[in-house]
C-alpha cells in the first residue's frame, strides 16, 4: 500500500511539475486597453495557457474582449496582484499614483512589475510601491497591436536573467525587442515609441500629393505602404546603410535626386531631429 501511495504522490508530483513547466509564471495586467490587449494576444499565440493570463479594469466594459479570450478577470487590482506573479501597469502615466496605492497593500518583494508608460522610471514605481521590487521598464509601440511592433526594454539589478527572458519574450513575440540602459529609455520614445506618427505624417503627404494628381486616393495608399513595407526590409536584409540605399536610388540627372534636393533645400533631416529632440525633452518633462 505504502510504494502504490508513493507511486501515486510521486505522478501527481510530476504531473504538477509539468503544469508549471507549461504555464511558467502567471502574468497579470491592470489595465485592459489596446496595448494590453496586443500583448496578451501575442502571450496566447505563444501557447501560453490563458488560464494563467489574468486582467482587471476599473472600466468592466473593457474586460469584456478579454473574457472572450479565456483569460482570467481579476475585480480589484489587490486581487491580480495576488494571483500573478509578473504584474504589467499597462495604464497611462497619470493614473500611475492611484494603481500604486490601490496595488500596494497586496505587494511583495517576490513580485516583477513592469511599466510600459512613457516617463514612467524603475524607481518611480519602486517608490510608489515602497518596495525594491524586480521590474523591467519597457517602451513599445502601436504596431505590436499587428504583431509588428518595435519594443526597447532595460531591466533593474535584482531580477533573474529567467524572469527577465520571460518579459522579455513577452514582447518580442509580437515584433522586434532591444535591451536598453535605462538611462536611454526617454531618449528612446522618439526612436520607435512615438515614431509610427512621423512615418504617418510622411504617408499622409505623399498620398495628398498623389490624389492632387488624379490618382485615387486607395490606390495611392496601397503604393505608399508597399513602398515603406519594402525599403523597410531593404534596410534590414540589404547589408547597406540608409546613406547608400539612398544613393542606390539617386541616379544622376535622375528624378529621384530632385526630389531628394528638395528634402535636403527644406532642411528636412534636421528638421526631423529637432522634432526627436523635442519628444525627448518632453519625455524627461513628464518622467518619473
Amino acid at each position: 500500500m505504502f510504494g502504490e501511495d508513493l507511486l501515486m504522490a510521486t505522478k501527481l508530483k510530476k504531473q504538477e511539475l509539468m503544469k508549471q513547466f507549461t504555464e511558467g509564471k502567471k502574468i497579470g495586467f491592470i489595465g485592459a486597453g489596446n496595448m494590453a490587449t496586443a500583448i496578451v494576444k501575442g502571450l496566447l499565440k505563444s501557447k501560453k495557457p490563458a488560464g494563467s493570463v489574468f486582467v482587471y479594469d476599473c472600466n468592466v466594459r473593457q474586460l469584456k474582449p478579454m473574457a472572450e479570450m479565456g483569460v482570467s478577470i481579476a475585480y480589484t487590482g489587490e486581487e491580480l496582484v495576488e494571483k500573478s506573479d509578473i504584474i504589467v501597469l499597462a495604464v497611462k502615466p497619470q493614473n500611475y499614483d492611484e494603481v500604486l496605492a490601490e496595488i500596494k497593500p497586496a505587494v511583495t518583494e517576490e513580485k516583477i512589475f513592469v511599466t510600459i508608460a512613457a516617463g514612467i522610471s524603475i524607481d518611480y514605481v519602486r517608490k510608489g510601491l515602497g518596495m525594491d521590487c524586480p521590474m523591467v521598464r519597457v517602451m513599445p509601440n502601436t504596431p505590436l497591436l499587428l504583431g509588428k511592433g518595435a519594443t526597447a526594454v532595460c531591466r533593474s539589478e535584482n531580477i533573474s536573467d529567467e524572469d527577465f527572458m520571460e518579459v522579455y519574450d513577452m514582447f518580442a513575440n509580437s515584433g522586434e525587442a532591444v535591451v536598453l540602459p535605462e538611462e536611454q529609455m526617454n531618449s528612446v520614445i522618439a526612436v520607435n515609441g512615438s515614431s509610427p506618427a512621423y512615418v504617418y505624417l510622411f504617408a499622409k503627404a505623399m498620398t495628398d500629393y498623389a490624389v492632387s494628381v488624379g490618382i485615387e486616393k486607395e490606390i495611392a495608399l496601397k503604393l505608399v505602404a508597399q513602398t515603406f513595407i519594402g525599403s523597410a526590409e531593404m534596410l534590414l536584409s540589404s547589408g547597406d546603410d540608409p546613406d547608400t540605399l539612398i544613393k542606390k536610388v539617386c541616379s544622376k540627372g535622375g528624378t529621384t535626386i530632385e526630389a531628394v534636393n528638395v528634402l535636403n533645400e527644406n532642411n528636412v533631416p534636421r528638421t526631423i531631429i529637432d522634432a526627436m529632440a523635442a519628444c525627448t525633452k518632453r519625455a524627461e518633462e513628464l518622467g518619473k
